[in-house]
């Protein structure tokens, strides 16, 4: 007997921090804000951006000194990250009305499983109306909404008519969507590697499929399989109620080489804060610090050491990195990547501290 057509709902909020900033403060609204640490002082970090802050080119991760200088009258409003958590349970009510195969991806966005809902409907397009329609009403709040048969496609469905937008991408049309779709609007595809796409001629998901599965492999390691798959929207992944986190880590790829550590330090430190706010979301704690280091060969090492107790200390994460990169800068290097990780988690901290809670919405 044959499989049911798997029924995929993707939430994604607008802007939820500013949002919910902007819903309880009436000065806030209607004006650029982001939520965030300052501009004044060190390590100032923009955590999600009001729509009105994203036309001035104000982004998620961004420095904070960078936002001010993209928009001189953005209003930095600090987390209350007790809130959020509030009323992401709140939202999360709303879905278990309807299904308890529920993924949570972060406060502010989840999968839902609807193959078979709680009341019967049937439709994932009409439960996906019916919460967004709920989430208005009772929170005062919107949220965006993808449709499909699998997790990928509908995450791709729920970023196409942000903010308070809605998508179906049903499985008749999702090779066709695919091929028309830009490099760079693949989940999973990151700046560099879709400049890395352009250079090779691959502009859309129609140049991608003209690749065979080995040399996607070839080109971008283990992540070609992946691409290969995807494109022809084909995503076996189940929605996962109670996914288990297993390390929490940033990385970035840049567009020229790094060679010194004055170079270096100032990027560990941005990945370190993000990395930081990341396991205050999550109210988790690390013993062991991982570095990532790519070289401009290609060649990828792995550094790690492990705490006496497990931590979500900024300074004694950025600390650790650094003494571990120093090891590997003890000959001349040029580096294209670094990553920073926790892993080996311990009990969640008693209480949470306020921070930066990167979100992609």
């Amino acid at each position: 007997m044959d499989k049911p057509i798997r029924k995929i709902i993707h939430i994604d909020m607008d802007a939820f921090y500013a949002s919910v900033e902007q819903r309880d403060n009436p000065l806030y609204r209607g004006k650029p804000i982001a939520v965030g640490g300052s501009p004044e002082g060190r390590g100032g970090v923009v955590a999600t951006a009001s729509y009105e802050a994203r036309k001035f080119g104000v982004r998620s991760a961004m420095p904070s000194k960078r936002a001010r200088e993209l928009c001189p009258d953005l209003i930095f409003v600090r987390p209350r990250f007790d809130v959020y958590k509030e009323v992401s349970a709140q939202i999360r009510a709303i879905f278990h009305r309807y299904t308890d195969l529920i993924e949570p991806l972060s406060l502010d966005e989840a999968y839902l499983d609807v193959t078979v809902d709680k009341l019967g409907i049937g439709s994932a397009i009409e439960i996906a109306h019916a919460i967004r329609k709920a989430i208005r009403e009772e929170l005062q709040l919107t949220a965006s909404a993808g449709v499909s048969v699998n997790k990928f496609v509908a995450k791709i469905a729920s970023d196409l008519q942000k903010p308070d937008g809605f998508a179906f991408i049903g499985p008749s049309s999702i090779e066709a969507f695919m091929e028309k779709l830009a490099v760079e609007k693949f989940h999973g595809v990151g700046r560099v590697t879709a400049q890395k796409m352009k250079d090779r001629g691959i502009f859309t998901g129609a140049d991608l499929k003209k690749l065979t599965e080995e040399e996607l492999v070839r080109d971008f390691g283990k992540t070609g399989a992946f691409y290969y798959r995807i494109v022809r929207g084909l995503d076996d992944r189940p929605v996962q109620p109670h996914r288990e986190t297993k390390s929490v880590g940033a990385e970035d790829t840049f567009q020229e080489d790094l060679s010194s550590l004055e170079e270096m330090a100032p990027e560990l430190d941005r990945l370190s804060v993000i990395v930081r706010d990341r396991l205050q979301r999550h109210q988790l704690r690390g013993k062991t610090v991982t570095l990532k280091v790519k070289f401009s060969d290609f060649r990828l090492i792995t550094r790690s050491f492990s705490l006496p107790v497990p931590t979500d200390d900024l300074e004694l994460i950025q600390s650790t990195v650094r003494q571990l990169l120093r090891g590997v800068l003890e000959e001349p290097v040029k580096i294209r990547l670094l990553g920073v990780s926790l892993s080996n988690f311990g009990e969640p901290p008693p209480t949470v501290q306020l921070g930066l809670f990167f979100t992609e919405d």
